[in-house]
């Protein structure tokens, strides 16, 4: 509805517009609830149109904006800024829930115990693309948004240098923030199994759905019942828009010699992966 508003004001008030109502919304936040589930990734793995689809259900409620960033980028402005990103708790009607998607999180070697710290009962969904298909998205988005000027094979061979001394920093300052981790870490966001040992070390394995992303994309209303059912909302539900979202346009033919590369590099890790969750994703 807002976003509705938005777009039919003058463009000269929607700047102005958005600025009060974030005002708003944070001046009302110790009214707000928190999110009762979240989407922690993976980047490039179809995280946008997960969140487009979940908040389609009418017992779902999203965030303002679908990635806060909250437990990674932005956790020394305090709970109250993150509580602004949400509903009122009086619209959060028994039986609904709130949420927000930030990919980020998954690869965020703190944000695990930040959200365990903060919201100890939620359901976390990890969106998991094969992880070669998925570093191969993350570079040509990189080359689109003006971040990546090398060849993709010299980008790849480049990453571990590129990102060691942010890695680095990043484990004595635990607010430190990188643009080289978000745009060069194309292996490294690979290497799920990882990622997801941060989160069993505080969570529940049933607290933590894993979901491939094929099955959102070859079939989404199966897949969603099964993501429905783990968070505690009516399965049967039909979604009317089931439109991929925030898909790239500048994507080349990739040599075949990428994808070999990259699928060795990942062999070990998706079959540890594959050991933990007891599931074969045939990457």
């Amino acid at each position: 509805m807002l976003k509705s508003l938005k777009k039919r004001l003058p463009k000269p008030l929607r700047k102005p517009f958005k600025k009060l109502y974030k005002r708003y919304r944070i001046a009302t936040s110790a009214w707000r609830t928190l999110p009762h589930f979240i989407i922690i990734g993976a980047m490039k793995s179809g995280t946008s149109s997960l969140f487009s689809y979940l908040i389609q259900h009418p017992q779902i409620m999203g965030s303002y904006k679908k990635e806060v960033h909250f437990f990674d980028w932005n956790y020394s402005k305090g709970t109250s800024r993150y509580r602004s990103h949400f509903p009122l708790a009086r619209a959060v009607k028994p039986g609904m829930l709130a949420g927000e998607a930030s990919p980020s999180y998954l690869y965020s070697p703190r944000a695990p115990a930040r959200i365990h710290a903060l919201l100890p009962q939620a359901r976390l969904i990890a969106l998991l693309r094969n992880p070669t298909e998925r570093a191969i998205s993350h570079y040509f988005h990189a080359v689109r948004t003006h971040r990546e000027s090398l060849p993709l094979m010299e980008a790849l061979w480049a990453e571990e240098e590129r990102i060691a001394p942010a890695l680095e920093k990043m484990r004595r300052d635990e607010f430190f923030k990188s643009p080289e981790l978000v745009w060069h870490s194309y292996k490294k966001r690979g290497i799920y199994v990882e990622q997801l040992k941060r989160y069993w070390r505080y969570f529940d394995k049933d607290q933590l759905l894993i979901v491939n992303s094929d099955a959102i994309f070859n079939d989404p209303r199966a897949a969603l019942k099964r993501i429905f059912t783990f968070l505690g909302v009516d399965p049967d539900v039909e979604i009317r828009n089931l439109a991929a979202e925030n898909v790239g346009g500048n994507r080349t033919d990739v040599p075949l010699s990428v994808y070999a590369y990259l699928d060795a590099f990942f062999a070990p890790y998706n079959e540890e992966l594959y050991e933990h969750i007891q599931q074969d994703f045939g990457w």
